[in-house]
């Protein structure tokens, strides 16, 4: 499970056998979310983080997408 980086109690990863299109998995203490990052980022999936978590973790995502993305592409080899 690639860890991508961690940033005020939330993990954020994917997991090794990941598919398309290119998402992150967000978790913490309460839950869990997944975030689509291409073409735009959006909110798949919450399992229990609460509402300002979640709009926390997509700031987030957004200040670090091309991490994200730089960061799948090398793991899957779709360079």
């Amino acid at each position: 499970m690639p860890e991508l980086f961690r940033m005020f109690g939330m993990n954020f990863f994917f997991f090794s056998n990941d598919h398309l299109p290119i998402h992150v998995h967000v978790a913490n203490s309460d839950g869990e979310a997944k975030f689509q990052i291409v073409p735009e980022i959006t909110l798949i999936n919450n399992d229990g983080m609460k509402r300002k978590d979640i709009r926390l973790a997509e700031s987030i995502i957004e200040e670090n997408a091309d991490l994200i993305i730089k960061r799948w592409k090398e793991f899957f080899n779709q360079n």
